[in-house]
């Protein structure tokens, strides 16, 4: 399921990362990378606030549906 049916407080463990070649590796040097952690931490105004190797990020809720949980 995509990362923005999680629901704020999940942990779950990325099993694929989706999109154009660029985007992919966007999101891989952000630290999306298949089989690490994730834990949603709140989603506002159409972002997605996430935990990933011990760092906030926040993605559009467009790049969240891309990566698959």
């Amino acid at each position: 399921m995509p990362l923005t049916l999680a629901a704020v407080g999940e942990e779950a463990v990325i099993r694929r990362v989706g999109g154009k070649p660029e985007v992919r590796r966007h999101l891989e040097n952000l630290g999306f990378v298949v089989g690490g952690p994730v834990r949603v931490v709140s989603m506002l105004g159409g972002n997605v606030i996430v935990n990933i190797k011990e760092t906030r990020v926040a993605v559009s809720r467009e790049m969240a549906q891309k990566i698959l949980i």
